[in-house]
């Protein structure tokens, strides 16, 4: 798979969506597609949390790590990980449960 950016952000810092395509058809499926996406690039530690449990009640969360380690994404809630947990992650190997 080949992605374009590895942020989800436009020069404008407007945040863009993850698009549905042939290679990501679970994405109609995901518990934040009518959610405001500001809250999975959280300012505050109640945001965090808001995004995680919105994550953790997610049928295609696994999809969405997946998507985030093989896009090489670094910002926002992704798959129920935060960025640091998913650059610890990514340190201690474990990137390669996404492959």
């Amino acid at each position: 798979m080949t992605y374009q950016s590895t942020d989800t952000r436009s020069s404008g810092s407007e945040i863009l969506p993850v698009p549905i395509t042939e290679e990501r058809p679970w994405v109609v499926f995901s518990a934040c597609r009518d959610k405001d996406a500001d809250i999975f690039f959280p300012e505050s530690r109640g945001q965090e949390k808001e995004a995680l449990a919105i994550c953790a009640t997610c049928p295609v969360q696994y999809d969405c790590l997946e998507y985030a380690f093989e896009a090489d994404i670094r910002f926002g809630i992704w798959g129920g990980m935060t960025e640091k947990q998913r650059r610890r992650a990514v340190r201690r190997g474990a990137g390669a449960i996404a492959s």
